[in-house]
């Protein structure tokens, strides 16, 4: 296992999206086409996925979470922007800090403060 590459979002209006994400992730696309829309955030990817015909549910049983230097600010941030709480910010032990909220389509974005984690060299 290399580690987590993609996190792809499912919405209903690529070009709303394209628009929201690019405010709430400061960035713009790296890729953009009709199927597909990719940001490379900090080396990993963003993705965003033009809904199908079929009705995609939208679950809550898989969380990636984004990390943040400050957390209620980020959280007020993509709040103006038009996302809404999912999770209030919650520690989950030590320093380490997690919330989520749902974007314009329902999708969660989880943020998270972890001071401990680092990347390898």
């Amino acid at each position: 296992m290399l580690g987590l590459r993609t996190t792809a979002y499912i919405v209903k209006d690529l070009a709303q999206a394209k628009a929201w994400y690019t405010k709430a992730f400061k960035t713009e696309p790296y890729f953009d086409e009709s199927f597909y829309v990719g940001f490379n955030i900090q080396g990993y990817e963003l993705g965003l996925l033009p809904e199908g015909n079929e009705t995609n549910l939208k679950g809550e049983n898989v969380l990636s979470y984004w990390g943040v230097e400050d957390i209620q600010k980020e959280l007020e941030r993509l709040i103006e922007l038009g996302a809404t709480i999912h999770e209030k910010p919650i520690n989950v032990g030590g320093e380490l800090l997690v919330c989520s909220v749902k974007d314009p389509w329902s999708n969660i974005i989880g943020l998270i403060y972890n001071p401990y984690f680092k990347l390898p060299e």
